[in-house]
This record gives C-alpha cells, sequence and structure tokens, in this order.
C-alpha cells in the first residue's frame, strides 16, 4: 500500500498556488457582484421570516428581493451572451 504522502509531492508540484485569485477570477467576481449581492438580500429578507409567519411587509420585501435577484441574473446572462457573441465573431 502506498503512502498518500509520498504522493503529495509529485500532486502539488505541478500546480503553485499561491491562496490568492488570479485576476480573471477577480474579473469575474466583479462582473457577478450585482447579482451576489441581490442573493444576499433575498437570503437576508427570508431569514427575518424564518422563525414567524411573514407580514404583509415582509412579503412585499421578499417579492421585491426576487425580483431583484430575477433581474441581476438577466443582466449577468445578456452581459455574458454580448461577451460570448462579440468574442466569437473575431
Amino acid at each position: 500500500m502506498k503512502s498518500i504522502a509520498a504522493l503529495q509531492a509529485a500532486v502539488t508540484a505541478a500546480a503553485p498556488f499561491d491562496g490568492e485569485p488570479s485576476n480573471g477570477e477577480l474579473d469575474a467576481i466583479e462582473l457577478e457582484m450585482p447579482a451576489i449581492l441581490a442573493d444576499v438580500v433575498l437570503l437576508d429578507a427570508q431569514i427575518m421570516t424564518i422563525d414567524r409567519t411573514p407580514t404583509e411587509l415582509d412579503e412585499r420585501r421578499i417579492r421585491r428581493a426576487r425580483r431583484r435577484v430575477l433581474a441581476a441574473r438577466r443582466e449577468l446572462a445578456n452581459r455574458s451572451a454580448v461577451v460570448s457573441l462579440s468574442g466569437g465573431a473575431a
């Protein structure tokens, strides 16, 4: 039976990882940030009503947050489609 420690050097030597995201990853996160923040707002609205019956105001807050999530995801999908179309045409 082989020891995992003996194989670890061969696995980790191929891909050096400094623990920081690359510039491309940071750009992708920045592009998705509106959708991420909209998801956070929706989760906050849902968490506030987790242990009680939602009031009318709570229901409106959740509906508004859901619409914001959908709008942010739609915008992200449209932006991604434009980038892929413009990237393929060149």
